[in-house]
């Protein structure tokens, strides 16, 4: 569904729920899971279903992860580095986590 444009030689590993992915240097979270082919970033509270990244600029949410064990992170803003660990989410984080 999403492809990259252009070539780049840089690339970081980062860890997604415990595998190894590789992504471009200077990709945001939300971009490199998406050209990972990882669509779903957390679930809702309610209903459990899947969500993903969709405005990519940090106006709707949708892109809630956990980035070293920091919850409720939006990852279209963070940009990705080396050794990074994401965590989808899964639910509704606990207070104080």
């Amino acid at each position: 569904m999403f492809q990259r444009v252009g070539k780049s030689e840089a690339s970081v590993i980062i860890s997604v729920d415990g595998t190894r992915v590789t992504a471009r240097a200077g990709d945001t979270v939300a971009a490199a899971l998406l050209a990972a082919g990882l669509t779903s970033t957390r679930t809702t509270p309610i209903s459990g279903t899947p969500r993903a990244p969709y405005c990519m600029m940090g106006v709707c949410f949708e892109c809630l992860v956990t980035i070293d064990d920091v919850g409720n992170r939006q990852g279209c803003l963070i940009p990705v580095s080396e050794g990074m660990r994401v965590d989808t989410q899964k639910g509704k984080r606990e207070a104080g986590r």
